[in-house]
């Protein structure tokens, strides 16, 4: 039997990058995928995408709404939607840092409250948070976006200890900087792109970006019904850069 099998997973921001890989993984192992994203039409067809803005409550609960009518259950909730910033303490308002974080943090509290009802009847509720090396690290001008994916490590341990009780996991994953279209869009910005691209590979000590295939499947691992001792944790997939110190050759 799949793994996932009868199981209904909801992903955010799953029409591209990192969010598409995971509804692919989690489709694989037989898993009914529904997609929330501003834009569901780069969605993979045989996923239910809906449009929904997660830093609108309104939204968020009329398209969980509709996935629960559509399946009659919600198992799996992976939050991975979430925006960039740039720039150190000095650099964005006060109007900056609140749209990140309704759509970084609370946007997470949002989707996943929303789906608590139906979490809680599941015998395999699991929720999946994407976080990112940001939260471990320190990395220069990323002051809001650190922030954020802090807070959402800090959220992650905070929900385990809050729905132990109810059955429900809740998990994170930290991301290193992945080859997604997202960061695509970021280096044509650049003076160098190619200059840039080689920095970037760099920064990660096996010397590559992280492929979002290889985050989806440490998504699927917590998300997993086989992981069921697994809560209240994070899985680093970002090529040693969190732990790592290694000499220079």
């Amino acid at each position: 039997m799949p793994e996932f099998d009868n199981l209904v997973a909801v992903v955010t921001g799953g029409a591209s990058g990192i969010g598409a890989a995971i509804a692919a993984r989690l489709a694989d192992a037989g898993a009914q995928v529904a997609v929330l994203d501003l834009d569901p039409t780069a969605a993979h067809p045989a996923h239910f995408a809906l449009e929904a803005n997660i830093a609108d409550r309104l939204s968020v609960n009329g398209a969980i709404a509709a996935v629960a009518e559509k399946f009659g259950r919600i198992d799996i909730v992976v939050n991975n939607a979430g925006i960039g910033a740039q720039g150190t303490i000095a650099d964005n308002d006060d109007n900056e840092w609140a749209r990140v974080f309704s759509i970084n943090v609370t946007g997470i509290a949002r989707v996943s409250s929303a789906a608590l009802p139906w979490l809680r009847r599941s015998p395999s509720a699991a929720i999946v948070n994407t976080s990112s090396i940001a939260a471990t690290a320190g990395i220069p001008s990323r002051a809001l976006y650190s922030a954020s994916k802090g807070a959402v490590l800090s959220l992650t341990r905070a929900m385990a200890a809050d729905h132990l009780r109810d059955g429900i996991r809740v998990n994170a994953v930290n991301p290193g900087t992945a080859d997604t279209p997202w960061v695509a869009r970021l280096l044509s910005t650049a003076a160098d792109p190619d200059a840039e691209r080689a920095a970037l590979n760099a920064r990660q000590p096996h010397g590559r970006m992280v492929r979002a295939d290889e985050v989806a499947d440490a998504v699927a691992y917590l998300a997993s019904p086989r992981s069921g001792s697994t809560t209240g944790t994070s899985i680093a997939v970002d090529g040693g850069m969190q732990e790592l110190r290694l000499r220079l050759e």
